[in-house]
């Protein structure tokens, strides 16, 4: 294996798991932010509110996990080497 390659592979798996929890990490919180802000505007509706914030912020991590995938697909089943 070409130790160039490698090395960029390692460096791009790096990236892409750092890039992609960026993303998600700040629209979780901003999600999180709001939810709280609903649930002490109306208390009678925290369930619902509780229900939706649980199911998006599971969206939104799915990004983030689309993100290892391809770090570990660079690290393990890299296709840049033959």
């Amino acid at each position: 294996m070409n130790p160039i390659v490698s090395a960029a592979s390692v460096v791009a798996s790096g990236l892409s798991v750092g890039l992609a929890a960026i993303g998600p990490g700040i629209g979780q919180g901003t999600a999180a932010a709001q939810a709280v802000e609903g649930i002490a505007r109306q208390p009678e509706a925290e369930g619902r509110i509780r229900g939706t914030l649980l199911l998006s912020l599971a969206f939104m991590e799915s990004l983030t996990i689309y993100g290892l995938v391809v770090a570990l697909a660079l690290l393990f089943a890299n296709p840049f080497t033959a």
